[in-house]
């Protein structure tokens, strides 16, 4: 029996308070944050205890939700509200730079309680506002994911093995997933699918979240240490390699979880195909290629330990990028709610341009 309900309540609003699953604590226990204002929000994003591209783009639309609710609380008028709506953006925006997802968001939310206050909105109907606008956003991610999923779904054979890296699954999303996404449709169109997932070191998403995921619905999942990928591709047992993405660039080029570029070499030199599934909100087609995406770098500390205890010398130096980039000439196809989008990549992306 599922631990949770599905899709999976990954951030939700309740009572004025924006709830998130504490990923940080999984796989060994289920908790719930309640962020009561902004700053505890940016906090959760910034540790991790909401991750996903997709997510953080929900996340953040509850954010400004949640800003325009203080704001009405304490009764501002609407100048004073929609100042407080913007400096929300900006600390949200300050968090993670590399997934687009959430620049989306908050550029989207952001233009409603504009144009709400151009239409002479209260601070109450500001906030009634951007929460209803926020609630659609996470709506909207579900069902784009689903229509993802049944597009890639139709890629996989009747009986497939998938590798996967990092969590790309209902935990990095609105609930239902990107790359997971995909294999949950293929079981629901009634194909038998097992999944391996590479461990995704420094932090584990793939050992800690995507296996806990995929065995919480019922899937036959193996962990793999990162750098066995390449035996397991040589063996010739993977259909398909499927990650998710953080930032899409309008050449192809994909930023995601550290690691998924050398997958995608490993994939070309064993003739795998390696599909990256997404939603539109993860295309910037304002950049032209990887070189323009911004890298997070996140604390050594990160690469120093294991399960909390030091790992290397003292004295030693890490270097832990979040991110790789991986060239679009390594992606057979993006799995998308628009269907299977092959290259070339300036041309077929193109359906996501903006404007």
């Amino acid at each position: 029996m599922s631990a949770l309900p599905f899709p999976f309540p990954v951030v939700e609003w309740r009572e004025g308070r924006v709830v998130i699953l504490d990923q940080t604590l999984l796989p060994s226990r289920t908790e719930f944050l309640e962020c009561r204002d902004v700053p505890a929000l940016c906090g959760a994003i910034r540790r991790l205890a909401v991750r996903g591209a997709p997510a953080i783009g929900v996340a953040a639309a509850y954010g400004l939700a949640l800003a325009a609710h203080r704001a009405a609380e304490g009764r501002l008028e609407t100048p004073a509200a929609l100042a407080a709506i913007e400096s929300a953006s900006r600390e949200l925006a300050a968090t993670r730079p590399t997934a687009v997802n959430l620049f989306w968001a908050l550029n989207r939310v952001a233009g409603v309680a504009a144009g709400l206050a151009l239409g002479g909105a209260g601070a109450a109907d500001l906030a009634a506002g951007l929460l209803a606008e926020a609630r659609a956003v996470a709506a909207e991610d579900i069902a784009m994911c689903r229509k993802l999923g049944a597009a890639g779904a139709a890629l996989l054979p009747e009986c497939a093995t998938v590798l996967t890296h990092c969590n790309a699954g209902g935990l990095a999303t609105g609930g239902y997933g990107t790359a997971l996404g995909v294999i949950y449709a293929a079981r629901e169109a009634g194909k038998a699918v097992r999944v391996f997932a590479d461990e995704t070191r420094p932090l584990l998403q793939g050992a800690r979240l995507t296996a806990w995921e995929l065995a919480d619905q019922g899937f036959e999942v193996t962990v793999l240490c990162d750098g066995a990928a390449g035996s397991l591709l040589r063996r010739g047992e993977i259909d398909a390699v499927i990650t998710g993405a953080d930032r899409i660039a309008a050449n192809g080029d994909t930023a995601n979880k550290v690691g998924t570029y050398p997958l995608a070499v490993l994939a070309d030199r064993h003739d795998v195909p390696f599909y990256v599934a997404a939603p539109g909100s993860t295309f910037d087609l304002a950049t032209d290629g990887g070189g323009g995406i911004v890298i997070e770098q996140r604390s050594p500390d990160e690469v120093h330990t294991f399960a909390d205890r030091r790992t290397t010398p003292p004295g030693v130096l890490a270097w832990n990028p979040a991110f790789d980039v991986t060239p679009g000439e390594l992606v057979t196809a993006f799995i998308t709610e628009q269907g299977v989008l092959r290259p070339p990549f300036e041309q077929s992306l193109a359906v996501f341009r903006q404007g």
